[in-house]
């Protein structure tokens, strides 16, 4: 996470304020500062730290704290954003990119989004509440034919269905549920309804 008003910096740029090549950096000054200066992200590839802090070391200065708890303003890259929505990684990146969620902006490479966007996602899932099963921005429009009209996991059931042959429907939506976030019932709702858009799917044989 990002916090509120607070930049970021990468080791590349880190290297070039300290006047060494990117490799030196990385073999020779790295472990030291990575000893006292944490990531943001600690799980991503791109590790990036907050500007004050990073300075604050390269200056022999006492290193700043982070702001404590949650704010609107935080910025949360894809797996923070999913840990608050319930869902994958990737469920978040399809929404941004079909408009259930806004696009973020990227800083280093890393997409991120204002914790107030996500949580008001949260607040209102597609196809329920405030701003649900529209793309944000969208006026009103017809009244919607079923409570998952417009969400993009009924893409994602549908091609699960024309691939499934003669996998029950619990199990294909306990396979869904694993895999992209959800419960299990909320897949099997979404099948069912992504079967009658397409035509007969496979049977149901739990007892």
């Amino acid at each position: 996470m990002i916090p509120r008003n607070r930049p970021a910096i990468n080791e590349p740029d880190l290297a070039r304020q300290a006047g060494v090549p990117i490799a030196t950096w990385r073999r020779r000054d790295a472990p030291a500062f990575r000893q006292r200066v944490p990531s943001l992200f600690p799980s991503s590839r791109t590790l990036l730290y907050d500007r004050a802090q990073a300075h604050a070391y390269l200056n022999g200065l006492p290193i700043p704290a982070l702001p404590t708890g949650e704010h609107p303003d935080d910025l949360l890259n894809d797996d923070e954003a999913a840990a608050v929505l319930g869902v994958t990684a990737s469920t978040v990146r399809a929404y941004a990119t079909q408009g259930y969620l806004s696009a973020g902006t990227t800083v280093y490479s890393i997409r991120v989004w204002p914790r107030r966007d996500i949580e008001e996602r949260r607040d209102n899932p597609p196809g329920q509440g405030k701003g649900g099963g529209r793309p944000p921005g969208k006026g009103k429009g017809p009244r919607k034919a079923h409570a998952y009209e417009g969400d993009p996991r009924l893409h994602t059931a549908a091609l699960a269905l024309s691939a499934a042959g003669d996998t029950p429907r619990h199990r294909l939506a306990v396979a869904l549920a694993h895999q992209h976030g959800g419960s299990t019932r909320t897949w099997e709702r979404l099948l069912t309804q992504a079967d009658q858009r397409t035509g007969p799917a496979p049977a149901d044989h739990r007892p």
